[in-house]
Formats: C-alpha cells, structure tokens, sequence
C-alpha cells in the first residue's frame, strides 16, 4: 500500500516450510500504524504448506518462487526487487509489534540517521515472551567486529544513501554481514531503546543458531 507524500518501506521476508509460523509474521506486519509498505516474501523452495498459506493472503503480498537457495540468496532478491526508499527484514517466525515501523521512522526523519535498530522481546513456538536483549545507542564498525548486537527483525537502511546494498553469500550470520557493509559507509548505526518485535526461538527457526552472536569474521 502507497500513501502520498509518506516514504515507501519494502520488507523482505525470506521463507522456507514456515507453514505454521509466517501467517502470524505477515499479520503483525500488515497491521502495522505505518501503512506504506510493500511486503516481498521469497519463497525459498518450501515443500510444505507455506505457498498456501501465501496465497491465501492474495495481492497483499508480493511472493518470489525460488529454488531452494538460503536465506542469504532470498533476502538478496528481496533487496533486489524492492521499490521502497527504505529496507526493512522480518524472518518468517518473527513478528513486529504494532508501532515497530512508524516509530522507527519518526525517529530516522529527526535525527537523520540512515541505519537504525532497535531492542527486542525474545519469544517461544507460542508467542510467549521468553526475555528481553537491549541494544547500544550507536554502534561503529569496529564495535560491530566484537560482537554482532543487531537483531535482523529491527533493521531499517537507507536505500537512497547506500543504494541498495546485498546480503553477503555465506551460510551463516548473512545479517551480520549486511550490517558491516554499511557500518563501513557511515560513523554509526543507531539503535533505540523501544522494545518492536519478538525474536522467535524454537528448534526450527530459519536461522541456524539465532541465539549465537559472536563472529569472528570481518568484511
């Protein structure tokens, strides 16, 4: 949906067999206070429900077929395909809570930042909270190279100051070396205290080891 004269935020949601899961991330995104978005999922080869699923959400969602290719592939022909002045990512059994977008938002047009983050709740396969991760006010790439503090679910970049910047083709902690590339082109990425989205963790969760932040790697 496009509102005039508001910027335009595409969300890039990869997915793969989230039959039971993505139908909770889509709803908490299609009901967020910021109205104009576009939502890009990227069907990663999934053999189960998950194209149903999809479908029944009809011409809300733009959905992407694709061999299975991971996550890192998916996001990066999101970020392809995407129309908006802003990026923003949700994996498949996360979800945003209702003002994740707007406040974010707000807060990127008073400060001018163009890469933003946010705190998180941490929830279980029922939605229940489990914990809380803070994050830092700002970060710079050397703070990044210790440890990796930026959930995935609470990004928002810039696509008019980076232009638009791809996910790097490793089979881990693709995020993380997302975030290294534009820490390289600006001082800081930017963080806020509000607590936006619940950060699944279960047994299946898209990401291999989502609770592990260490890296050791650099870009």
């Amino acid at each position: 949906m496009f509102i005039q004269n508001k910027p335009y935020v595409s969300v890039v949601i990869p997915a793969y067999n989230c039959a039971g899961m993505i139908a909770e991330t889509l709803h908490t995104v299609l009901e967020q206070d910021y109205p104009s978005i576009e939502i890009i999922v990227i069907n990663d080869g999934s053999t189960d429900a998950t194209l149903s699923v999809l479908a029944s959400f009809g011409d809300k969602i733009n959905v992407i077929n694709q061999l299975n290719s991971g996550s890192a592939v998916a996001r990066s022909k999101g970020i392809h395909e995407a129309k908006g002045k802003y990026i923003a990512f949700i994996d498949s059994d996360d979800v945003w809570f209702p003002h994740k977008l707007e406040t974010q938002l707000k807060f990127m047009h008073k400060t001018g930042a163009k890469l933003i983050y946010s705190a998180y709740q941490t929830i279980d396969e029922n939605s229940n909270k489990t914990g809380a991760r803070g994050v830092p006010e700002k970060l710079t790439y050397r703070d990044m190279l210790k440890t990796n503090y930026i959930g995935c679910l609470t990004v928002i970049y810039d696509t008019e100051y980076f232009g638009k910047v791809f996910m790097p083709l490793i089979l881990k902690r693709q995020d993380f070396g997302l975030w290294l590339k534009l820490l390289k082109q600006v001082d800081y990425a930017y963080g806020m205290d509000d607590f936006l989205g619940g950060y699944r963790v279960h047994a299946s969760s898209i990401s291999a080891n989502k609770m592990s932040f260490k890296n050791t790697f650099s870009f």
